[in-house]
């Protein structure tokens, strides 16, 4: 794959959950700073199913997915010799893109199976698309 193609994906999953695309390119790249990311990751997935956790659609949300997104493109690009800055770019389409069709997913899954299996599959579904995209 292409360290573009990679960086869209990852941020795609920053749309579906912020703190996951930096943990996992964090931890396949080694030291402190992915143990870190995880840690916040989790504790998005708790925070996630809150009742007053702000949609992802509302501006502090999308502009953390988009600087998470920016990020994780940012870094996968230059792991594969890409552009740093296009990976940013694509990061960041990645993101928008995720966020929309992560809300409408997690809607109409929350209207199919209710909210907390809805949530979980959501975080399976991050999890994995990350995981299989840092081991590319």
């Amino acid at each position: 794959m292409t360290a573009l193609v990679l960086a869209l994906g990852l941020g795609v999953v920053a749309g579906l959950r912020t703190f996951t695309p930096l943990a996992a390119v964090l931890l396949a790249r080694g030291g402190l700073w992915g143990i870190v990311f995880v840690v916040a990751a989790v504790g998005e997935y708790v925070a996630d199913v809150l009742p007053n956790t702000p949609s992802r659609t509302k501006a502090i949300g999308l502009s953390a997915r988009i600087v998470s997104g920016a990020l994780a493109g940012w870094i996968v690009a230059s792991m594969h010799h890409g552009s740093g800055t296009l990976g940013a770019i694509a990061g960041i389409i990645g993101a928008v893109i995720g966020t929309y069709a992560g809300h409408a997913a997690r809607l109409a899954a929350i209207a199919r199976i209710g909210g907390y299996p809805a949530a979980i599959a959501e975080d399976l579904v991050a999890i994995g698309l990350a995981a299989f995209i840092v081991t590319r």
